[in-house]
């Protein structure tokens, strides 16, 4: 009998029959590892289980227990989600249907306009649930351009995805289903047929632990000139316990919705005449930024930065020298014709700080020349990516620009990112992750030799750093690699926060120079960085991470005193008075209330602390002292007290 040999990850080889599967490896290696097989990683490429192996390649069995064997059971999950609509509702079509962070979604059209409701996201589950039980294979097809035509004939949206591949045209949505002239698809079910390349687990059994979690209106690829779709967005798991985990996760997140935060706690609105994406400050969330900007001034100080201001608005002509009309247009609001020149709200600050530079001729003495601002800039987000403090339309980037010699680049990444990361642990972060983003060959300007001695610099700083990064190729801006930093938040959701950027470009196209030691001119390098990232994302991640209870020396009221009668009104105040004269935020609630209620009000407001006062305390200098999230503490002497706050506050000082 004819055999093949293929290599195992280990390093092992194992022989079977010639016509021998994944499957067949599978169960060959051992029971265990045949039940929990989901597909194979052949030479690197993903395979069905149910597809031939060939002689001599390198062979992994991939299950559920990776992100590869999620991913697929979120893929296979969604086709089961598309068969169910098209069971439910006749005469529906379907567009796409992926798998993404956590889950997967599909994109749907229902005949006569009908919209999706939460109550059919009930029925749609319980349809999958049956497909589920009946455990139909996934079975691959391949066929011409012409038969998936005909195939798909009463889908227009396939019909337009196998069009465009065979035009080679296909985008990024296309490449998971066609491959040029070849369309892939898979059927099961009584005669479900679905444009896919795969690979699939290898039925609908081994699937079942999800759940449907909302509907949207999506456009067609995105656009707004196409139609509006309904899409259905689920997650899925491996199995139950890691499914419960994830809904308790997204139940923990909604209590923490920074939006719901703000209003609950008065910080933050977002008035409908201002339009999306743009916020107002109520006093309370105005001071909590203050103190972040506060500290974002000191540290830069500190740090041998000079500060500077630039305006809102700037002719065309310096976005187009920059280039961010030639490449950021579709991020910019559209300009205002004053005096006959067009003017643009700013995306971006760096452009500004170049002219600064620029205003006078400079040494190598000068150099690194660290320019800092608190600089509002404005960008076009579509209103459907617009998520509160998240992602705004006009927000403040603490943004610096560091101008120096090629020869000094190295030692400012190295310190720039000691800088980051010492600002985000100030913060309450301490798990961090980078992501190291190089040239995106279509939308970039410059010499690749100025482009590679860039991304060398981050990726020496990372690695000087010891920060634990990834690459993602092409993911830099236009005009020079980054790194992007990541932080987790106590419920364990990563948020990208911090931006690196090393920048050969704009120097060059806007012709700053400097006097080196030689006497000559020479190019300086420019570092673009905001440690925030912008202050009012920065501002709803620390809303989020916390849950609205700010530490001490961030929240917007630290202490209040709560007198239990009038006649300790006296010696509440006495109390208040000298916190306030030691510069601590506190106020006083006279006893118009009960003193639970008062107590409770407190708490939901999430103060730090608490001060009861009542007569023993007047008497003996003290205070009940009720600590945000711990035990109540009778008689306190109030020097302890303040000391305690002391020792707390000046723990985050700089």
């Amino acid at each position: 009998m004819a055999q093949i040999s293929v290599t195992l990850p280990d390093g092992s080889e194992r022989v079977l029959r010639a016509d021998a599967t994944g499957a067949d490896l599978a169960a060959d290696i051992g029971p265990g590892l045949a039940q929990a097989a989901l597909i194979t990683l052949v030479d690197g490429d993903e395979r069905d289980l149910s597809a031939p192996l060939t002689d001599g390649a390198t062979v992994a069995i991939v299950t559920a227990d990776s992100d590869q064997g999620l991913h697929t059971i979120r893929h296979s999950t969604a086709h089961v989600l598309a068969q169910a609509v098209l069971d439910l509702w006749p005469g529906a079509t379907y567009a796409i249907g992926p798998p993404i962070e956590d889950g997967f979604y599909y994109d749907f059209e229902l005949p006569g306009g009908a919209t999706f409701s939460d109550e059919d996201l009930e029925r749609i589950e319980a349809t999958m649930a049956e497909i589920v039980a009946a455990d139909q294979p996934f079975v691959r097809g391949e066929a011409s351009a012409d038969e998936g035509l005909a195939l798909f004939a009463d889908h227009q949206y396939k019909l337009e995805i196998i069009r465009r591949a065979a035009a080679a045209e296909a985008d990024s949505e296309d490449a998971g289903e066609v491959s040029g002239d070849v369309v892939s698809y898979y059927r099961n079910g009584d005669g479900f047929i679905d444009l896919c390349l795969g690979p699939h687990v290898p039925s609908t059994g081994r699937l079942g632990h999800f759940k449907l979690m909302k509907v949207a209106g999506a456009y067609w690829r995105g656009s707004e000139k196409n139609p509006m779709l309904q899409r259905i967005y689920g997650t899925a798991w491996a199995n139950k316990k890691a499914l419960k985990g994830h809904l308790h996760r997204l139940a923990e997140a909604e209590k923490r919705d920074h939006r719901r935060l703000a209003a609950e706690l008065d910080l933050v609105s977002w008035p409908e005449e201002l339009g999306p994406g743009l916020a107002v400050w109520h006093p309370k969330g105005a001071l909590v930024r203050k103190l972040m900007e506060d500290y974002a001034r000191a540290r830069h100080e500190a740090g041998g930065y000079e500060f500077v201001f630039s305006p809102h608005i700037a002719k065309s002509v310096l976005w187009e020298t920059s280039g961010h009309l030639d490449f950021y247009a579709d991020g910019m609001y559209p300009p205002m014709e004053m005096d006959g020149a067009s003017y643009y709200p700013k995306p971006m600050n760096c452009p500004f700080h170049v002219m600064i530079y620029r205003s006078g001729q400079k040494s190598y003495r000068d150099l690194p020349l660290r320019l800092f601002e608190l600089g509002a800039v404005y960008r076009y987000e579509l209103s459907g990516a617009v998520h509160g403090l998240l992602r705004s339309r006009g927000f403040t980037q603490d943004d610096s620009h560091i101008f120096c010699t090629r020869e000094q680049l190295q030692d400012e990444l190295a310190s720039l990112l000691d800088f980051v990361l010492s600002v985000l642990r100030a913060f309450g972060f301490d798990d961090f992750q980078a992501k190291l983003s190089t040239r995106p060959e279509e939308k970039s300007v410059g010499d690749d030799h100025l482009w590679d001695e860039a991304t060398e610099g981050l990726r020496l700083a990372l690695e000087l750093a010891n920060l634990d990064y990834v690459v993602d190729e092409g993911g830099g801006a236009f005009y020079g690699p980054k790194i992007d930093v990541d932080v987790k938040d106590a419920i364990g959701r990563a948020w990208q926060l911090s931006t690196i950027q090393a920048d050969f470009q704009l120097p060059e196209r806007f012709g700053i120079d400097y006097v080196g030691a030689d006497g000559e001119k020479h190019r300086p390098v420019m570092v673009h960085r905001a440690l925030f990232g912008s202050v009012e994302r920065f501002f709803g991640v620390l809303l989020e991470h916390y849950a609205g209870a700010f530490p001490t020396w961030l929240a917007p009221v630290q202490v209040r005193v709560l007198p239990v009668a009038d006649t300790h009104l006296e010696y509440a105040q006495t109390v208040v008075d000298r916190l306030a004269d030691l510069g601590y935020r506190v106020d006083l609630v006279d006893p118009h209330d009960q003193l639970g209620k008062r107590i409770r009000s407190a708490k939901v407001e999430k103060l730090p602390y608490v001060l009861v006062v009542g007569d023993d305390d007047v008497a003996a200098g003290t205070a009940g002292v009720n600590p945000r999230g711990g035990e109540v503490e009778r008689d306190v002497p109030i020097d302890a007290f303040l000391a305690r706050l002391a020792d707390e506050v000046s723990a985050w000082a700089i």
